[in-house]
């Protein structure tokens, strides 16, 4: 239930951040907006305010913004075609479909700002297992040794040590410890291990043979930096989304690898149970992943749009009805495609156990 909750809280925030950047935009160029849903399929609840109706629909993977102009029947007055999103600019309709991903990318990185201004947790710098017949352990370094320098740089977080350490390139160390109350010096020269990451690529890191006591503290930052490092965040999180992308396209990355709803779902409800900063970061995450599939030239997401309009902006004139209907046809054939793999695999990770 914890899952299922969290789950529909992130996902209602993040398509509500989607179609608020759509809504906005729309009426900052003067395009007339009839309906702001929630979900999509029957309507739950609705109000209308204005011109518009705002809803909370049956199905909630998704929701959307409904334009003047957009599946009308007959002839629009002259009123409702000024306002109607097909008659605007082509640089305004890129500027509206644009908005609802830039909107999920800014508040993404919004969220990492605050988080870092909240307080992330880091593991320390204190060895809680050294390693037998490893460099570190010839060397002399001992378990609940704190590392306090390498080459004469300071560290106090393991993710320090270890930037330190692959800095060097596998070249011999300088490694400060603190023991007990006194300060010791040893010289470690790391060894090489090569493995997968994330992305499949192969790779070679200089380790010295240590192991993290797991101790944690809480760093937090002022505004300034936590900007800095939330900007920071922000594009190694938008990069890595790419770079998975293309690697799963090109099969470095296992199709298995995708998750759907019940992924969401199971992990938004392991995120909430570690604590309100770990949720939070966890909405970025996604938030960033919205952003970006969105962008992908694919008929039928924004980034299928935007391919249109940006021809009618070069060309001067629209891509041909047929030529859309066809493209739309496509897209909503590899939407679905995706959709099916997505809830393949969380079934057969969740419920058949084989993932």
């Amino acid at each position: 239930m914890v899952s299922i909750i969290s789950a529909i809280i992130v996902l209602g925030i993040l398509i509500f951040v989607h179609e608020l950047g759509h809504f906005i935009f729309a009426k900052l160029f003067g395009v007339g907006v009839e309906k702001f849903s929630l979900g999509f399929g029957p309507k739950l609840i609705g109000k209308k305010v204005g011109e518009t109706e705002y809803l909370i629909s049956a199905f909630p993977l998704g929701g959307y913004v409904k334009m003047v102009g957009e599946g009308a029947e007959g002839e629009l007055s002259e009123e409702d075609k000024a306002r109607s999103f097909a008659e605007k600019s082509p640089l305004k309709r890129i500027g509206i479909v644009v908005a609802g991903p830039g909107f999920n990318l800014i508040f993404a990185w919004i969220v990492f700002i605050a988080i870092f201004m909240i307080g992330v947790p880091s593991v320390t710098s204190k060895i809680g297992e050294v390693v037998k017949d490893k460099p570190a352990a010839k060397a002399g370094i001992m378990a609940n040794d704190v590392i306090t320098g390498v080459n004469g740089k300071a560290v106090s977080r393991w993710d320090e040590m270890a930037a330190e350490i692959s800095a060097g390139k596998g070249a011999p160390l300088v490694v400060e410890v603190k023991r007990g109350g006194e300060i010791k010096t040893f010289r470690v020269t790391p060894e090489t291990r090569t493995g997968k990451n994330l992305l499949g690529e192969t790779v070679t890191t200089p380790v010295i043979g240590v192991v993290a006591s797991g101790e944690t503290v809480i760093d937090t930052y002022p505004a300034g930096e936590a900007l800095q490092r939330g900007t920071v965040q922000t594009g190694n999180v938008i990069r890595l989304t790419v770079v998975s992308l293309v690697k799963i396209i090109e099969r470095a990355v296992p199709l298995d690898t995708i998750g759907g709803p019940i992924m969401i779902a199971k992990m938004a409800g392991q995120q909430a149970e570690a604590g309100g900063v770990s949720f939070l970061a966890f909405m970025a995450l996604l938030s960033i992943n919205l952003g970006v599939l969105n962008l992908l030239p694919i008929p039928i997401l924004d980034g299928g749009h935007l391919i249109f309009y940006l021809w009618e902006l070069i060309f001067r004139k629209p891509v041909s009805m047929r030529a859309r209907e066809i493209a739309q046809q496509v897209g909503l054939a590899l939407l679905i495609g995706l959709m099916v793999l997505a809830f393949y695999n969380d079934i057969a990770r969740y419920i058949v156990g084989q993932g």
